[in-house]
């Protein structure tokens, strides 16, 4: 035996042995807190720039507290407040303007979402006095600047209260449950375009603008709630599925002073996606756009007499983004994010809305606006200009000049700065290593030192068999796609392993990136000990790689983006150590429509579907989303049905898993009902599941790890155990040469 082969021979012997000692991921591990991660809770910086705020809680004793870290330190300063016998256990704090007051949650509990209702109290810093602002549970309350007031809606109406004469104003009284909302965001807002509070105050406190959202013609949505009850009851709300009316909405001025309202006319208006002071306490900011949400303006309110006018317009032939980069300086000139170069970059706008520079520039994306530091002339902002699966941090004069690069490791970087813009925390993570926190100078981003870097978990994982994943890129359809790779940690060349394949695809997102992904990779570390290969690809219509790369698929979305995929496992099973006969796929919401829709339509392809909360017709879907990509089914039916998988449960020949929430709110249990009686009447085999009461998450004390270890039994029934089907035998007479 050659002494090369005999060495060969050991390192095998050594990595299987090495892989055998470790532990193999459970799942009862991944979704009971096992691997959890830890971070810094509501991390605020304090207007001083030398100290911030997190909110702590010391679990084994039930006591949370809001403490005051010094920055360059990095040393406990002080508790402003815990709970204790006469301060309630909080679970979320806000500080007021000049940071005086704070305002703690109590009893909350989820509406939607982003929405909650709770008991709320003002706690006084310098007094130590608390107090409730009211007995009833209410929604989004706001410390006015000075911390004298607060405003907060009950029951859809918006209320100010009077801290020093403990005095409560109504200021709306037509709010009534599915007709008005003042204050706050009706259920296609919220989720759509992610805000709430519908109320701002002025800098000054002696003005609110806020929302009002009618909603009396939008179409009911229901759902049984089957609870614990001998019957069940029915949760209503309002839901413009595509096509239908939306709520009307419009912007109203309250005067805290003189107690009145008054009714701002913004024109022609459609969505009011988002309200905005300015410095000057005289201008509100607001953002407009049209119904196919390929128009908007962003307006100027004058609030002395109401007057409006026309600050900036965008226009794109597919649709706009809504985003929050928006930032007024000292003179009320902006600073905006667009994409009309054809990426989002950052440009400088003076106060009449005319544009003054394009402050970034490249094939590459702005990620995140961080702020402007007036008094150094620097901007700090996240993009992808290493790579479009990695965040950098990065700052920039507002002339376009002098840019810096202030993260260095490869992976995700993102920073919270201090209120002054000397330091900034950056929260740094990558395929392989859990959240790291570290304080940076914002100068040059020389880090300054440690906070906290997950080390325990780190170890803790290093005792179990894990692979790495491999970043690549995949030529399809002429398209250089984002691609990773997770093989078994004792991966052997010469064998072929079933190939499992991740997808998501919705408009802008992005599944292939570096950074740590928690719960979901755990599953991915587990099925690869257990002799599967997983991949993710990101087709077109994701995001961060230029507007026509992600907008392509408007007016047909799950086109595209399912082509893709079929290609891509077609391609992947080209591969000598992949099962070309055992191909699978999954994805949750827009994933679960894909992987539908790839079996059906990539039936030559994939063996195996996994479908969670899928959309099976955008005709079922929201007005705002869908619309956005589009348009409404009046306009573009073929684009609505030809890529609807109930309109083809025929195409069906692998196997089907098919998991819905009956308590989505979301993407509604009627996507897989309807999907699930058209393959009923297409004599179709297939397997389903329903979790009583679950939302979009499908979670809550057992069910994650049922859901998943069904999904898991799925998958080895169906791919990995699959009888290999036996290569046709070649006759003698077909050999040549």
């Amino acid at each position: 035996m050659k002494k090369s082969y005999v060495l060969l021979v050991l390192s095998l012997l050594t990595l299987v042995t090495a892989v055998g000692q470790k532990k193999k991921i459970s799942l009862e591990e991944i979704w009971g807190g096992v691997f959890r991660t830890e971070g810094l809770d509501a991390l605020r910086s304090m207007k001083n720039g030398a100290e911030y705020t997190v909110l702590n809680h010391d679990r084994a004793n039930g006591i949370r507290s809001i403490d005051v870290y010094d920055y360059k330190t990095q040393q406990k300063q002080r508790t402003i407040v815990s709970s204790s016998t006469t301060i309630p256990v909080f679970s979320s704090y806000e500080f007021s303007e000049d940071e005086s007051k704070l305002i703690l949650a109590t009893q909350v509990e989820p509406i939607f979402r982003r929405s909650r209702l709770g008991v709320y109290y003002v706690y006084d810093i310098a007094s130590e006095r608390l107090t409730k602002i009211t007995d009833n549970k209410i929604q989004e309350p706001e410390l006015s600047p000075d911390g004298s007031k607060v405003a907060y809606v009950f029951e859809n109406n918006l209320y100010v209260h009077d801290l020093d004469g403990n005095t409560t104003r109504q200021v709306t009284t037509d709010g009534k449950k599915g007709s008005i909302i003042n204050g706050v965001t009706d259920w296609v807002y919220e989720e759509e375009f992610a805000f709430v509070q519908a109320y701002e105050w002025n800098s000054n406190g002696t003005k609110i603008g806020f929302l009002r959202f009618d909603e009396t013609n939008v179409p009911n949505f229901s759902m049984d709630v089957y609870g614990a009850n001998l019957y069940q009851t029915q949760n209503q709300f309002k839901y413009p599925k595509a096509g239908e009316e939306n709520a009307t909405v419009s912007l109203h001025m309250y005067d805290v002073a003189k107690g009145e309202v008054a009714d701002i006319d913004l024109g022609e208006t459609y969505y009011i996606p988002r309200i905005k002071w300015m410095n000057n306490s005289n201008y509100l900011s607001v953002q407009t756009i049209n119904r196919h949400q390929d128009h908007l303006i962003l307006h100027e309110v004058n609030a002395k007499d109401n007057s409006v006018k026309v600050l900036l317009e965008e226009k794109d032939a597919a649709y706009v983004d809504i985003h929050n980069n928006l930032t007024f300086l000292a003179d009320d000139s902006f600073i905006w994010t667009s994409e009309k170069d054809g990426y989002n970059h950052i440009y400088l706008h003076n106060s009449d809305g005319e544009l003054m520079n394009q402050i970034t520039k490249g094939p590459w994306e702005v990620t995140n606006y961080y702020g402007y530091d007036q008094n150094e002339d620097r901007i700090y902002y996240q993009s992808v200009e290493n790579g479009s699966i990695n965040r950098d941090v990065y700052s920039i004069s507002s002339g376009g000049k002098n840019k810096k690069r202030l993260t260095t490791k490869e992976g995700t970087n993102s920073a919270d700065f201090s209120a002054d813009y000397s330091y900034f925390i950056n929260t740094f993570s990558n395929t392989t290593t859990p959240q790291q926190y570290t304080l940076h100078k914002a100068a040059n981003g020389k880090k300054v030192t440690d906070i906290k870097d997950n080390g325990a978990l780190a170890a803790k994982l290093d005792g179990y068999e894990t692979s790495q994943k491999e970043f690549s890129t995949i030529n399809i359809n002429g398209n250089d796609l984002n691609m990773w790779m997770i093989k078994p940690a004792d991966f052997d060349a010469s064998k072929e392993y079933p190939l499992l394949m991740y997808q998501y695809s919705g408009p802008g997102s992005q599944s292939v990136a570096n950074r740590w992904n928690s719960a979901n990779d755990y599953w991915y570390q587990m099925m690869a000990s257990e002799g599967y290969i997983l991949v993710c690809v990101d087709g077109r219509g994701t995001g961060l790689k230029g507007r026509d790369f992600k907008k392509v698929t408007q007016k047909e979305l799950g086109k595209y983006e399912v082509e893709d995929q079929i290609a891509a496992a077609k391609k992947l099973s080209e591969l000598p150590y992949i099962d070309a006969d055992r191909t699978g796929i999954w994805g949750w919401s827009y994933g679960g429509f894909m992987s539908t829709n790839a079996l059906l339509k990539g039936s030559d392809t994939f063996e195996m579907a996994i479908a969670v909360a899928p959309v099976t017709n955008w005709r079922f879907y929201d007005t705002i989303y869908t619309e956005r990509y589009m348009q409404t089914p009046q306009e573009n039916p073929s684009g609505y049905d030809d890529n609807s998988p109930f309109n083809y449960p025929e195409l069906l020949t692998g196997d089907y898993l098919l998991l819905h929430g009956s308590g989505d709110d979301n993407v509604h249990l009627q996507n897989s009902m309807r999907m699930i009686e058209a393959l009923i009447q297409a004599d179709k085999d297939f397997e389903w599941g329903i979790y009583p009461d679950k939302n979009h998450g499908i979670f809550g004390g057992n069910t994650r790890n049922h859901l998943f270890r069904k999904m898991t039994k799925f998958a080895h029934e169906k791919l990995r155990d699959r009888p290999k089907k036996e290569k046709p035998m070649v006759k003698s007479e077909e050999i040549k040469g």
